[in-house]
Formats: structure tokens, sequence, C-alpha cells
């Protein structure tokens, strides 16, 4: 596939999947979720975790982010700029908060932490631990980086109804290695 193709690909398959989202948006499917998110960190209690403050028509994570704080850091993620991993700054409830990119808030004044287990968000989703994220690459750069040095775990969180049966993926995207959704845990 030339990488034109892959491109459009991409775009076709953000499209659908967006259109899919939103229409699970607000049709109670959070707490569902949010119950499985709970489920697949149980094992992680105490270790650093990057979840991420949603925007437009995400699932939320924010109320299983406040109950990791009472065990371990919570990071949100930083976009620094094109081209570079995420930064992670510490987050907890009533924490001041800035605008950051994209709209999503991040902490105002808070510090860098390195998590070792990371809820990420998506467009779309597969069987195979294959995910579509906003086209920047960001996470993607970040996961290899962290898996570079130590073992790490990402979780995809998302409704079901982003799931897709065959995502138009590259070598540069990084597996994950569970998905979340408000229809139970898929592993890898």
């Amino acid at each position: 596939m030339s990488a034109d193709t892959l491109t459009e690909a991409k775009a076709a398959a953000r499209k659908a999947a967006f259109a899919r989202r939103k229409a699970a948006h607000g049709e109670g499917h959070d707490a569902a979720a949010q119950g499985f998110l709970a489920q697949a960190l149980a094992p992680h209690a105490g270790k650093v975790l990057a979840g991420y403050m949603p925007i437009r028509t995400e699932v939320s994570p924010l109320p299983v982010m406040e109950a990791h704080t009472a065990t371990a850091p919570v990071g949100v993620p930083v976009i620094l700029g094109a081209g570079q991993p995420l930064s992670f700054r510490q987050w907890q409830p009533g924490c001041a908060m800035e605008e950051g990119a994209f709209g999503a808030l991040i902490p105002a004044d808070s510090p860098e932490i390195t998590p070792e287990v990371l809820i990420v968000p998506l467009v779309a989703f597969d069987r195979h631990g294959g995910r579509l994220g906003y086209g920047g690459g960001f996470y993607d750069r970040t996961l290899q980086g962290l898996r570079a040095r130590g073992p790490v775990v990402a979780i995809g969180y998302a409704y079901a109804a982003q799931e897709a049966e065959a995502l138009p993926l590259e070598p540069t995207d990084q597996p994950l290695d569970a998905i979340v959704t408000d229809a139970g845990i898929l592993r890898f």
C-alpha cells in the first residue's frame, strides 16, 4: 500500500469511527466502561498511571483515575510539539488546570511523571490490539520510547462501537496490551 493510499485509508477509517463514537457517546455507556477499566487496572494498583482528560466524545476515565490516586501518582498527557513524544504531568482531583493542545486540560503546575501503565484514548481499535488515533503519532512515539526503557502496559479505552474489523496500520503503530470498552476487556 502506498503512503498516499494508507493516508486515505486511515482518514476514511477515522471518519467512520468518529461517527460510531459520536452515536455511542451519551448513551449511558460510560459507567459500564469505567467498571471494566477499574477491573483492568486492579492488578496495577500502586503503579504510576497515565490517563487523559476526555475531549469531544471520548469515554471518560476520570472516576477511575481519581480512585487510582489513592495508591499511586496519576498523570495526564502534555503535547510538547509536533513529532515529539508526550510528557505527563501529575494530576489529582481539584488541581489547577489550564488548556493544552487540542483543548484538553492539563495540570498547570505539577511535576512530570513517568507512567508504568497508560490509559490510551483512541478513535478506532481492532481485536488484535491495533489502535487508530487522531493521526499525530504522539502515543506511538511515547509508547515506543517507554517500552525501550522497560515494561509498560498500554490499555486502549473506548466505546465498543469504535471497534473496526480491520485497521490500516503501519509498522510504527504501537500495539495495545488490552482494550477496555463498555462491553468488556480484550487482552492481547
